[in-house]
């Protein structure tokens, strides 16, 4: 009897795991297109908590108009200003792009008696001026392949207008329940997996820390490093500003010489075609404010915060952009994060057999 008994809860248990797995795959299937939205929801509304937290005390406990107004505020600040940037961005990467080639082909088509000197302060000038048509290529090649790597990225996350505003719905009408009822949510999901209860709260806490110290890391200090890239280019007089700063935004992950590698070429660029003067101020501004920004800005942003490796920041960003199209620049690390999470609690759980 016992044992038809442990036969029977076998069963069940099995059948119920296969039931559960089953329309666990076919309830993703059907929602996968809105999981990066949902996704995006999340890691919005961990950011904007503590804004709702405080419009609900003011509020008194309301909780739906200080969920609504935190939208508005998103709205205002977030979205709308990164709809119009995207904008900019992806239709001045098509520029660089349609530019680039002609511009090669100008400089190689050039003969060595029409073309400019290099200054002679410039190091190693008389043994580079002989390269000056091969540099300029190089440059071309760059921005060619920099234009089209950023330009389709933005083009994914933008694809299609009803979808990209459909995901967008999703997102904010996702954020709306995420803000009210967050932290119910979290811990019934919790629940499910087989984890022991410290377990869990060690996901919860690292998994929180680490993302937001990597967003905060990572996207604050790369948007003011872009920024003040982009102006220094636009004041050089270099073209599409806008592009050459959401790159330096990008490569910021790299600390100290992220945003040089877009720079530096710039600077290059300037002096080749003889702008001396606006080659040394950018290279002045360049080093001098935008390369120090990192080196200020993560130590007050992040604290105490637990960081990621510099190179696992850099893989997952150029990764999320890859996959995801413009939402990786949050995405990849968020996603990087919580698999060093699930890399700590699978230490802490087989630390028996890891050490036989």
């Amino acid at each position: 009897m016992e044992a038809e008994q442990q036969y029977g809860q076998r069963f069940r248990k099995s059948f119920v795991l296969v039931m559960t797995i089953a329309y666990s795959v076919m309830f993703f299937a059907m929602i996968w297109g809105f999981v990066e939205a949902l996704l995006m929801a999340a890691v919005f509304s961990g950011i904007l908590y503590p804004v709702y937290a405080r419009l609900n005390k003011a509020l008194k406990g309301r909780s739906t108009p200080a969920a609504l107004l935190t939208l508005l505020i998103a709205m205002l600040v977030i979205v709308i200003p990164m709809l119009l940037l995207l904008g900019m961005i992806a239709d001045q990467a098509v520029s660089v792009t349609d530019r680039v080639e002609p511009w090669v082909q100008q400089q190689m088509s050039e003969t060595p008696s029409g073309e400019a000197s290099l200054p002679s302060w410039v190091p190693y000038a008389d043994k580079l001026e002989p390269y000056k048509e091969e540099i300029s290529a190089k440059f071309g090649e760059f921005a060619d392949s920099a234009a089209s790597f950023l330009g389709s990225s933005l083009a994914r996350a933008t694809e299609g207008t009803m979808v990209f505003f459909l995901n967008l719905f999703v997102m904010l009408y996702a954020m709306f329940f995420f803000l009210i009822s967050g932290r119910e949510l979290i811990q019934t999901i919790m629940g499910y997996l087989p984890l022991s209860h410290e377990d869990r709260q060690k996901m919860l806490e690292v998994g929180l820390s680490v993302s937001r110290a990597t967003i905060k890391g990572t996207l604050i200090i790369g948007f003011i490093q872009g920024a003040l890239g982009g102006i220094g280019f636009a004041v050089a007089g270099i073209g599409s500003a806008v592009f050459w700063g959401a790159l330096m935004a990008i490569l910021s992950v790299l600390p100290g010489i992220g945003s040089a590698l877009v720079w530096v070429p710039g600077v290059i660029y300037l002096l080749l075609t003889g702008e001396v003067l606006a080659g040394v101020l950018l290279a002045a501004w360049c080093a001098g404010v935008v390369g120090t920004i990192d080196n200020v800005l993560r130590p007050i942003l992040v604290g105490r915060d637990t960081e990621m490796p510099d190179l696992l920041i850099f893989l997952a960003t150029l990764g999320g952009l890859g996959l995801f199209g413009a939402t990786g620049l949050v995405l990849g690390p968020v996603l990087a994060a919580l698999f060093l999470t699930m890399l700590a609690i699978y230490s802490r759980v087989f630390a028996d057999y890891l050490e036989g």
